[in-house]
Order: C-alpha cells, then structure tokens, then sequence
C-alpha cells in the first residue's frame, strides 16, 4: 500500500521492533497524527481462531466520544411507552416496519421486542446489510427496552472479528485525554479476553495494534493485558 508524504514522516518517529506499553504507544500515535480533523484512536487485534468460532459482543466503553444516537424501537403498547420514557428517538410498530421498507433509515441503531421480530423480520435486505438488524446476541432484541436504550445512550458498543480473525475498534479520539482514552482500551481488551472459545488451544490474541485513522499502527506490548 503507498502512502502520502504526511503519513511516511509521521512513520519516521515509530520503532517498528518494539513493543511499546499502553501509556507510551497513545502519546506517540497523538504524536503521529496528521489529519486536521479529530482523528479517531483505532484497535485492531489479531486473534488465533478457527472459522468456527464467533467472536462478538456489545458493552459499554468507561468514556464515551461519539455524538448521540438516533435510537429507533420497534414495540407495541407498554413496551413502546417504556422506550418513550426511556428516551428512545423513534418508536412505533407495523407503521414503522412500512416506513423503513420504504427506505427510511434516518437512525443509527435498532431495537425490537421479541414480539414484533415477525414483521421486523421482513426487513433483512434493508437493516441487514447496514448492519442494523436487532439480534439478541447484540442485546437489540430484548423485553428490557429500558436498559438497552440507557446503554446505547451510554455509548454501547459492538465488537466482532472479521474472516481474518481480526477484532477492529474505536476506542476514542486524540483530541481525548490520554488516561481516558488507556481505560477504553483496557475496558475493551478485557471484554474481549472473556470470549475466548473454550477449545481453543495457544494463545488467543496474536498482536495488538493502536492507530489513529489517518497514522501508523503502533504494537502493544500484550503481557499486561494478559494478567
């Protein structure tokens, strides 16, 4: 891959043989970044998995850094009362359903009451390939629409390794403060840590990578994280 002139001088300031602890690898990629917006401060982690095995989760970072969610819930009665009260942008039913067949898709993330899956159910060629679709395993089909909207107003978030065993994530912004920025990154290594299969024999993360999205990835040293 060629890179720019910005992006092979930041490079010049980077070891690529060291390992370099948590604290030290965020100063030096905020050192690194070039780009004259705020730049997000990215993971990646390469695991030792097998095709078989599926790596996701949803939790919520300590420091949130993105702007509110549009939150649309599917639900009828009480439950579509609850997500009201909850906070929850959009609410509605089967004329909600109508409304996004239709094209409709001014929100950023969906839920749904077990209930209302059916008709939620026809939307798959629609939510499903913006990676909207409410599944319980992203705790988006759910009877506790209250908590799920707080946690999503919290900042929630969701990880998933992709076919090259590789985990990608936000964790923050370099305009954020270092420790805060250290504590999402601990809080996500952590969760991330807890889905090791249980079969999986060795060792479960290969490398861990920081970046910010313009700069250099910088390698962590693992052995903190590893407790």
């Amino acid at each position: 891959m060629k890179h720019g002139k910005k992006y092979l001088e930041a490079e010049k300031k980077l070891d690529r043989d060291k390992h370099y602890a948590l604290d030290e690898a965020i100063k030096l990629v905020k050192d690194m970044a070039f780009a004259k917006f705020d730049e997000t401060v990215e993971v990646s982690v390469s695991l030792n998995i097998k095709k078989s095995h599926s790596i996701r989760e949803t939790f919520v970072l300590p420091h949130q850094f993105t702007g509110e969610k549009k939150i649309l819930v599917f639900a009828k009665g009480e439950k579509a009362d609850e997500a009201r009260a909850a906070g929850a942008t959009f609410v509605g039913d089967e004329d909600l359903v109508q409304k996004v067949k239709d094209g409709w898709l001014d929100f950023d993330v969906c839920i749904a009451t077990p209930d209302m899956m059916k008709d939620v159910g026809r939307l798959g060629q629609v939510l499903g390939r913006r990676g909207l679709m409410p599944n319980p395993r992203t705790k988006t089909v759910t009877n506790d629409i209250k908590e799920a909207v707080a946690e999503l107003k919290r900042g929630r978030v969701e990880f998933r390794a992709d076919k090259g065993g590789v985990v990608h994530l936000g964790v923050g912004k370099v305009s954020m403060d270092n420790g805060a920025v250290a504590e999402n990154i601990r809080t996500f290594i952590a969760e991330l840590l807890r889905k090791k299969p249980a079969d999986l024999k060795g060792e479960f993360v290969k490398s861990i990578y920081i970046c910010s999205a313009m700069g250099p990835g910088v390698c962590l040293d693992q052995a903190p994280f590893m407790g």
